[in-house]
C-alpha cells in the first residue's frame, strides 16, 4: 500500500469535530486512504469509549478497509502517544493521527507506527456536490427525468 502523506480538509474538520462531540470521552476510528491521502474514518462496531481511553474491536474491520492507520482524541492538552497507543500503531497500518483539547487546526500531530512525529499535508478537494454538479452539466436535463 503507498504510504500517505497528506489528509482532506473535509476530513479534518470531522475529526476535530467528532472529537470535539465526544468530550470529555475519546474519539477513536480507523483512517482509510485513497491513492496518497487520507480521505476518510471508520468507526468500528463495537467500540467503547470512557475519558480515559477508546477501545476498537480491530477484529471487525472490513477486509477490503484500505486502512492505513487509526485516529484518536485526548481530552488533555497533549498530543503525544501513550504506551497504549504505540501497542495499537504497531497494530494496524502506518499513520496515526492524534487530537488533543481544544480540538482544533492547530492540536492535532500525526505519527508513524514507531510514534515518531510526522508532518502531513492538508488538501482541499472538491466537494463531491460540486463534482455532481459538473457531471449533470454534460448531460440534458431530460436524462435526469423519471
Amino acid at each position: 500500500m503507498k504510504r500517505v502523506k497528506k489528509i482532506e480538509k473535509g476530513l479534518l474538520d470531522f475529526i476535530i469535530n467528532a472529537a470535539k462531540s465526544s468530550h470529555p470521552n475519546e474519539f477513536a476510528g480507523v483512517l482509510r486512504s485513497e491513492k496518497d491521502r487520507i480521505s476518510e474514518v471508520m468507526v468500528l462496531p463495537g467500540t467503547y469509549s470512557s475519558e480515559r481511553s477508546a477501545v476498537m474491536k480491530l477484529h471487525t474491520l472490513p477486509i477490503a478497509s484500505n486502512a492505513c492507520g487509526s485516529v484518536h482524541s485526548h481530552s488533555s492538552k497533549r498530543a503525544k502517544p501513550s504506551e497504549a497507543d504505540l501497542n495499537l500503531f504497531n497494530k494496524l497500518g502506518h499513520v496515526h493521527i492524534i487530537i488533543a483539547s481544544p480540538y482544533n487546526e492547530n492540536s492535532w500531530s500525526a505519527y508513524d507506527k514507531s510514534g515518531t512525529e510526522i508532518n502531513l499535508e492538508v488538501v482541499e478537494i472538491e466537494s463531491r456536490r460540486s463534482l455532481d454538479k459538473k457531471f449533470r452539466e454534460d448531460f440534458p436535463d431530460e436524462f435526469f427525468e423519471c
